[in-house]
């Protein structure tokens, strides 16, 4: 049904996360390394955690009216 000779090439690649952990996956470019995957992402691990150090969300809500949740 696809035309013949205009697709790329799909391969078994390995990714490597920095962490170590590896998958395998089909790719045109062959095997590459990531910096972060989903095991060790904090938003799929459970560890985020949202930081407010410089009073920006205070400020936000005092500049607009609105009142701060305790």
């Amino acid at each position: 049904m696809a035309k013949a000779g205009i697709h790329p090439a799909y391969s078994a690649a390995q990714v490597t996360c920095a962490c170590g952990q590896t998958y395998t996956m089909a790719s045109t470019r062959g095997n590459f390394a990531v910096d972060i995957c989903s095991a060790c992402h904090p938003f799929y691990t459970g560890k985020q955690k949202l930081l407010d150090t410089a009073g920006r969300i205070e400020r936000f809500q005092k500049k607009y009216g609105r009142e701060t949740s305790k």
